[in-house]
Formats: structure tokens, C-alpha cells, sequence
């Protein structure tokens, strides 16, 4: 399995299902830098959204995709899927694979999708899907915020991988990784937070958590490409450092590509 940090929370994941490449795109957010507005408003320093561009290889990337998975995208949630990544999806036809409760929203842009049932364990490519609840906050702001799923995926002959989605470390999450132990983790570490309330994703004391009781390997990304995201790769790798994580642990810069099996990890290229 092959994993590639685009930016934000836009990866993409690659693997051989009986000889034939499968690129499976996550929460892609396509927008040009600083083509959307700032998320921070109380402060002297505003700066338009993403921060920094695109890997220079992304059409090389692109022409890898043959599928889509959405962890939750309604109310304005650009940084999962924005306009120019729902265009380019509807123009590819891409099969785009979403929960119930996105169905309908994702329908009416003229997407191709395919609906995942919450409640049970689906079929997905040649192994299986299980969609895991996020918490994207709490207080008033969580109950402004669109609470979107996670997904672990198990497929025949390849590392399982579990991509949280947006949430911040719930009792759900925790157990769901004890329990289960994905041997691959990707975690948002962002520490997002707006001009009021708390972080409303995982931010670095929660990714460190997480360090301490998984026992697979563990991926951080949304980091440095939204401005309400303040913690940076190098305060997460200074930890990771630290505690002699750095063969299990990986802060990928945007297009750092790595191989998982399930034994040994490879790194690619940056």
C-alpha cells in the first residue's frame, strides 16, 4: 500500500486489487493558494486559505484516482471537498463513496455516489469498509460543525488502514484503534481551532496520545495548509524525536509519498 500526503487532509491511497492499480482519493480539496478566505478573523494577520499550493506532481496523481472517499463535506467544509475538486470528480466520473447522511448533498452536485451504510460493514473494492463516527467539536462550535465519519478499511493482502476523518480524540476513536489496531493510522493534528471556542480536531497533545496506544503506524496530516491550524510538523516530529518514535510515526510533508506493508515501511519520495 502506497500512501501519498497531498495537503490538508487530501491523501491519497494506492494498491493492487487482483493486478490492477486502485487510487483511492480522500477529502480532496483542489483549490489554488489563497483562493478562499480566511478561517481566523480576530487578528491583525489574516491570510486567504489554502496557504501553500498544490504538489507540483498533482496531475500525475490525479491520473492515479479511481475512486473517491468523502469523510464529510456539508456545511462549508471546503478543506474536505472544495468546487474545484467536486468539477474535476463530476467531470472524471469518479465513483465518489460517502456516508448516508452525504448521499443526497453529493447527488445534487452530479456525483457518482455510492452510499455507505453507517451501521454495518460494507463491501469496498475487493475487502470491506467500516464507517467510525467523528466528533468535530464540542460545546457551541461542534454543534455548528458537520460531525462526518471516519473509515477503516481491511483488504486482502494489504496493511489496514484506518483514516480518522475530522474529530478530536473521542472515547470512540480511542477504543476503535485499541481494539481494533489498524496497521495504519492517519490522524489530523492540525489542532484546528476557530477565533472562539476549542480545537475542534485533533491538535499535538492528542496526536501524541494516540502515539503512546497505537500499535501500528501512525500518520499526522492537516498541518500547515489552513490558517486556523497553528500546530506545525516540527513541533509534532520534536515529540516523535523525543520519544523514539521516529520508525512508527511519520509527519509527511504535501507530496511525500510512502509504501506500508506489513512489516516493514519505505520511504518513497518528498
Amino acid at each position: 500500500m502506497k500512501v501519498t500526503q497531498i495537503r490538508n487532509a487530501t491523501i491519497l491511497i494506492e494498491t493492487a486489487i487482483e493486478g490492477n492499480q486502485k487510487g483511492i482519493l480522500v477529502d480532496p480539496m483542489f483549490a489554488p493558494m489563497s483562493a478562499i478566505p480566511s478561517l481566523k478573523y480576530a487578528t491583525t494577520n489574516r491570510r486567504r486559505n489554502p496557504l501553500v499550493e498544490l504538489p507540483s506532481n498533482m496531475d500525475e496523481l490525479k491520473s492515479r484516482v479511481t475512486c473517491c472517499l468523502i469523510t464529510h463535506c456539508q456545511k462549508g467544509h471546503f478543506d474536505h471537498l472544495d468546487r474545484a475538486a467536486t468539477k474535476w470528480l463530476r467531470d472524471n466520473n469518479i465513483p465518489v463513496y460517502c456516508s448516508t447522511q452525504d448521499s443526497a448533498f453529493l447527488r445534487k452536485k452530479g456525483l457518482a455516489v455510492v452510499t455507505l451504510d453507517p451501521s454495518t460493514e460494507n463491501h469496498f473494492l475487493n475487502g470491506s469498509i467500516k464507517l467510525v463516527p467523528c466528533l468535530h467539536g464540542e460545546g457551541l462550535i461542534g454543534k455548528m460543525m458537520a460531525h462526518g465519519y471516519g473509515y477503516h478499511i481491511p483488504l486482502p493482502g494489504e496493511s489496514s488502514i484506518y483514516v480518522t476523518g475530522d474529530t478530536i480524540l473521542t472515547n470512540v476513536v480511542k477504543n476503535f484503534i485499541k481494539q481494533t489496531q489498524p496497521k495504519i493510522v492517519v490522524i489530523p493534528a492540525g489542532g484546528a481551532i476557530f477565533d472562539l471556542g476549542r480545537e475542534i480536531i485533533m491538535g499535538l497533545s492528542e496526536a501524541i496520545q494516540i502515539g503512546e496506544f497505537a500499535k501500528g503506524l501512525v500518520t499526522a496530516n492537516h498541518l500547515e495548509a489552513l490558517d486556523h491550524c497553528p500546530v506545525t510538523r516540527e513541533s509534532i516530529r520534536s515529540e516523535i524525536e523525543v520519544r523514539g518514535w521516529k520508525h512508527r510515526f511519520f509527519v509527511p510533508d504535501d507530496g511525500e509519498s510512502f509504501n506500508f506493508n506489513r512489516l516493514n515501511l519505505l520511504k518513497v519520495s518528498s
